[in-house]
């Protein structure tokens, strides 16, 4: 399988958009410098290396995923757990700069990019393949901004230069949804391998099939979205989908990463699980709903845990843990949510039955979370447990069995893409899903999924589905002054800088017509049922 990578090479300003430029191996003439290029001549893979990028996290020291990805959606939905004070989201306490950060971040460093690629691509035939790329890139990225807020701006956002309009009304989601549908639809359609190559492209290196392939996948999850709301539209969708998605874990959607760029192309997660900010590398952990859930099974992919990793607060970052960490699945031990360092015995970790010592909880193996690792994005494995998922909801698409067994297999082999001391075998997986053959329907398919995004440390997609399936059947936490009663959060609130802005009319519109109110306990249009 071909390699993605991101390396940077220069600097340039375009119409106030940072340029960050992008190579790889196979594409040797998008390493020319772009200082040469100018308004006239600008070839615009370079923003399009940008955005596929930013998507992966704000190039400012992780900003999004750090608040976003990590902070909240990975603790709520039981996947990691932490006594860091300020993790909010282990303990449903509302910090509103960390749940705007996602939105303050997308809007400048991933819509506007991609905004502009499909702008400056537009009816250009010397950029077919990349115009219809960059719509299914803008679908991805704005498919993850609605999933969290809801109403958001949607068909002005990132056009003020296109359209001399500097605010830009909210949409409602479901029409964000019908029109997401239809752009990556018709762009996949769209793609033609005899057109032009698509050199800025990190992630399949200009792969026009592969293109394919991702646009149907991404197509199937935005449909499995609206199992909620919209059946009928939702089984349309994977219809036409049907044969045409992912085949197998060489077509998964990742980015490779590149340390010598410091902090803006290192691995996101990386940055903040290393400890690059803080003490996290030694406070957050495997949580104990995922690594039970694991060993419940037997599951091969407990591998994803060691224990001893970080002996000490103070010794943290790339290549610091310990080097005789612990991979016994025997000792993998996950450590509760919705614990603290303060001495009530209700809340304090020190008071658990589990407790010993920080380094005998279960941390993310050191091959996750490497500096120039890589972020996932979309995979087969994922394709394939939704259409497990569409199959014993409406008999469509072939056996719910089949694609259940190849979704787990490929689930648990495609750690091997982090770093081969993580690789599990076919026979192990084969072993797996032999002694666990589907039996519990909705429940079990979905539980894979989470496990799944999980491994992927995908934490947003995570939580999306959970919110969409509600499963798995995840116990709450209930920490003192938390913001939702009790109950997992369901949305991100809106900015409240929106207030205060060009936006405040619509932002004061939006947010009074959020089901259940503009808070952590509000929902989405797809989940108000």
């Amino acid at each position: 399988m071909k390699m993605k990578s991101i390396k940077i090479y220069g600097l340039t300003l375009m119409l106030g958009l940072l340029i960050i430029t992008g190579c790889t191996k196979n594409f040797t003439d998008i390493n020319t410098n772009p200082v040469t290029y100018g308004p006239t001549n600008f070839d615009p893979n370079y923003t399009f290396t940008t955005s596929q990028l930013t998507y992966t996290g704000s190039i400012d020291f992780a900003y999004d995923t750090w608040r976003a990805n990590l902070i909240y959606a990975a603790t709520m939905m039981q996947g990691l757990s932490t006594v860091v004070s300020y993790w909010a989201g282990d303990k449903y306490l509302l910090t509103p700069w960390y749940t705007s950060a996602y939105w303050e971040r997308a809007y400048a460093e991933q819509v506007k990019p991609i905004v502009d690629v499909v702008e400056m691509t537009r009816e250009k035939e010397e950029y077919h393949n990349l115009h219809q790329v960059a719509r299914i890139w803008k679908a991805l990225i704005f498919a993850r901004l609605t999933d969290l807020y809801g109403d958001v701006p949607y068909f002005e956002a990132g056009q003020g230069y296109y359209q001399g309009n500097l605010s830009a009304k909210y949409d409602k989601q479901e029409t964000i949804y019908m029109d997401l549908l239809k752009e990556v639809e018709e762009a996949t359609n769209a793609l033609n391998p005899a057109a032009d190559i698509v050199s800025g492209d990190v992630i399949y290196n200009g792969d026009i099939n592969k293109w394919k392939r991702f646009g149907n996948s991404l197509l199937l999850r935005l449909a499995m979205r609206l199992t909620k709301v919209d059946e009928t539209t939702a089984q349309t969708y994977v219809t036409k989908v049907v044969g045409n998605t992912m085949t197998s874990n060489d077509d998964n959607a990742f980015l490779t990463h590149d340390k010598s760029g410091d902090r803006v192309t290192k691995n996101r997660n990386s940055q903040v699980l290393l400890g690059d900010g803080g003490q996290e590398h030694y406070y957050v952990k495997w949580s104990d709903t995922f690594i039970n859930t694991l060993k419940s099974t037997n599951d091969p992919r407990i591998i994803v845990g060691v224990t001893n990793l970080w002996l000490s607060e103070s010794v943290k970052g790339e290549g610091k843990h310990n080097p005789t960490f612990t991979t016994s699945a025997a000792l993998q031990k996950g450590m509760p949510n919705g614990k603290d360092l303060n001495t009530n015995p209700l809340y304090s970790i020190s008071s658990h039955p589990s407790f010993t010592s920080f380094p005998e909880y279960s941390s993310p193996h050191p091959g996750m979370i490497k500096s120039d690792g890589i972020t996932f994005i979309l995979t087969y494995s994922e394709s394939e447990l939704l259409l497990a998922e569409a199959a014993q909801r409406w008999g469509i698409g072939g056996s719910a069995e089949d694609h259940y067994e190849d979704g787990v297999k490929a689930g648990i082999t495609f750690l091997a893409q982090y770093d081969d001391a993580l690789a599990i075998t076919d026979a192990e997986a084969e072993a797996y899903v032999s002694a666990h053959p589907l039996t519990a329907g909705l429940n079990q398919i979905n539980l894979q999924y989470w496990i799944h995004q999980n491994t992927a440390l995908n934490f947003y997609e995570t939580w999306a589905n959970w919110r969409r399936s509600g499963f798995p059947n995840l116990t709450p936490v209930n920490y003192p002054g938390n913001a939702t009663g009790g109950t997992i959060p369901r949305r991100f609130p809106y900015p409240t800088a929106e207030e205060a802005g060009s936006n405040a009319a619509y932002y004061k519109e939006a947010s009074a017509a959020v089901p259940g109110g503009d808070e952590l306990k509000g929902r989405v249009w797809w989940d108000n049922q």
